[in-house]
Order: C-alpha cells, then sequence, then structure tokens
C-alpha cells in the first residue's frame, strides 16, 4: 500500500485542537480557533462545532468534564489508550472508539490507528494521538463546500472513509495472495514462505481490528441518537456490510495464505526427499565401488595383479563394468 504523508498542524502550547470546523448547515465550513471553541455557541440552527483534539494533552481531560460537563468515566475513556472498538449510546449523546488504516511513513497499515469520538448533535469531537488519514479527508471536504451538513452525516462520512482506507488495504493482500499464487520460481521457497508467513499476520492484525469494529459500528446504526437522521442510518448500514464483505476477504485470504503455506511445505519436504533420494542412489552406487577399490588398497602380501602393469587399466574397467551393471539393475526396479 501506498502510504500517505499526514502533515499534523503544530497545536499551541497546552492547546489540544489539530483544527476545528464549524458546520454551516450547507456542506462547507469555516475554522475555528481554541479560544473560541471554548465558548462556542451555535449562532443559528444548523450550526455544529467539530473539533479534532489531541488526547494526549494534559489539560484536555478536564476540559471534557468541566467545559463540556462529559462525566468523568467518559472522559477517562475519550483521554484513554484503550484502542479496541466499542461505541454506546450516553443519553442523547454518542461515544466511540473506531480504528482506522495507518498511514503513517514507516508503519505497517495493518496497526490500525485508533480514534475516539463523542457528539451530541451540536458538537462533534474526534480524539487521536498519532495522525490520521479520514479527518483530514473530512476536514477538505469541509473546506471545499461538499462536506457533512450535520453531525449525523459527519459520523456517516468518517466511517465511511475508515473502510474504504480497510478496503484498500484489502485489495492490496489480495493482490500479494494472486501474485504467490502464480508464482511458479521453485527456487525461492524462502523467501515466498517469509511473504506468506507476512501476509498470515497481516490479516491477523486486521482482524484483530475489523471484528469489534463490526460490532461497533452495528450498535451505532441501532442505537444511535435521534439526532442522527434515518439517511445517515441507512450510510452506516452499508458501510456496515462492505466492513462485512471485508471482513470475509480478510479470512478468505488467510485462510488462503495457510493453503499457499503448506503447498510450500509439501513442496519443500518433496525437494528435500527428493535430494535424499538422489543421495542414496549415488551411495548405492560408489558403495560396492568403494569396497572393491578398497579391498584391492590393502597394504598386505598376495594382492592380485600388483605387479602387473595392466592392473591398473584393469581396475578401472572393472569399476566401470559395476557401476554401468548396478545402474541397470536400478533401472530394471525403476530406482531411477
Amino acid at each position: 500500500m501506498d502510504a500517505r504523508i499526514l502533515v499534523s498542524p503544530s497545536p499551541e502550547t497546552e492547546c489540544p485542537l489539530l483544527f476545528g470546523r464549524v458546520l454551516d448547515g450547507a456542506g462547507g465550513a469555516r475554522a475555528i480557533g481554541w479560544e473560541e471553541a471554548q465558548g462556542w455557541t451555535p449562532a443559528h440552527q444548523g450550526e455544529v462545532l467539530w473539533l479534532h483534539l489531541q488526547r494526549d494533552c494534559e489539560e484536555l481531560r478536564d476540559w471534557l468534564c468541566y467545559k463540556l460537563h462529559i462525566p468523568e468515566p467518559t472522559a477517562a475513556l475519550l483521554v484513554s489508550e484503550q484502542s479496541r472498538p466499542r461505541a454506546f449510546r450516553e443519553g442523547d449523546t454518542l461515544v466511540a472508539t473506531l480504528r482506522d488504516i495507518n498511514f503513517n511513513p514507516g508503519q505497517e497499515p495493518e496497526d490500525m490507528i485508533a480514534m475516539q469520538l463523542w457528539s451530541d448533535g451540536s458538537r462533534v469531537l474526534t480524539l487521536r494521538r498519532a495522525p490520521q488519514q479520514s479527518p483530514n479527508e473530512v476536514r477538505d471536504r469541509l473546506d471545499r463546500g461538499d462536506g457533512p451538513r450535520d453531525a449525523g452525516a459527519m459520523v456517516a462520512l468518517i466511517v465511511e472513509l475508515m473502510i474504504d482506507h480497510l478496503g484498500g488495504a484489502v485489495v492490496d493482500i489480495n493482490a500479494v495472495i494472486d501474485r504467490l499464487e502464480d508464482d511458479d520460481d521453485h527456487t525461492a521457497i524462502k523467501q515466498r514462505a517469509q511473504e506468506i508467513a507476512e501476509l498470515r499476520r497481516d490479516c491477523l492484525a486486521l482482524q484483530r481490528y475489523v471484528s469489534p469494529q463490526h460490532e461497533a459500528l452495528r450498535r451505532i446504526s441501532h442505537e444511535a441518537p435521534a439526532w442522527v437522521e434515518d439517511h445517515d442510518r441507512r450510510e452506516i448500514t452499508e458501510s456496515i456490510a462492505r466492513l462485512r464483505r471485508h471482513l470475509d476477504d480478510i479470512n478468505i485470504s488467510k485462510e488462503s495464505a495457510v493453503v499457499l503455506q503448506d503447498e510450500l511445505r509439501t513442496r519443500a519436504q518433496a525437494a528435500g526427499q527428493e535430494a535424499t533420494y538422489k543421495l542414496g542412489v549415488i551411495g548405492g552406487i560408489f558403495l560396492p565401488l568403494t569396497f572393491f577399490t578398497g579391498l584391492l588398497g590393502t597394504n598386505v602380501a598376495g594382492i592380485p595383479w600388483a605387479q602387473e602393469p595392466w592392473a591398473f587399466w584393469g581396475v578401472t574397467a572393472a569399476c566401470v563394468a559395476i557401476a554401468l551393471a548396478l545402474l541397470a539393475i536400478f533401472h530394471h526396479r525403476r530406482w531411477l
């Protein structure tokens, strides 16, 4: 997968805000700073505040509790390192932990990055530690004027983008599977074994987060507050169906990797057995010759033809005759 370089804004000291937007209800938004965001109230109906925050900022937890009046356990979850996907409704608010593909340079895409999400319908908070692609894409859409119109559409779009990114990772895995299945190179067994082992690890890493994410999205679809409109629920439901297909593809890829690994193991065993068999045949031919030449080479009296000038060539001819006779016997018994 091609890595996409994510550049994080440089927040002010002790400022958790990475960027913020005020949705105008028509697909556009205006930027908002941290000072204004803390005292923000909607100027007209339809405005929604979206803040993308750095969750490891020391002051953020207190701000969540005392400024937004988020319950302490929920605030602790939003700034924690708990990364297993989950979602629940808390009164009229939606709280979720979701994971996105890791596009950061030098990182593996399968090491998915956690993002916490909180929304009460008029405010949307997304919190992360490492840079993520999905919030940046949502911000760019808002800046172009074709972004989400409300909080429900914001949640649906974030979910859709995460599933899109996962789909790209699954396509890359399937491409590797196809290449390995079509590879007829019998000499690079060790290299192929390493690729297959890495492929299985990638599938397991994705499956580790995709399965609970599927359940989290189902809870969002079924238990979302009233401010999530029906068409947004349908969008989330469609994303869940796509995620289910991706999960099935991951399981198939994992099973395909197991089949490839078994095939490679069988091929390696067959190559080893063939080599052992050839060595056995060679040993079977040379063992009688070794005995014959060793017997004639003993340094004792009475060795026949020891003084004859033709003895060397006679022994050589005898060895060739014995070797040919053994080859004929092996061929007759179909050992060759």
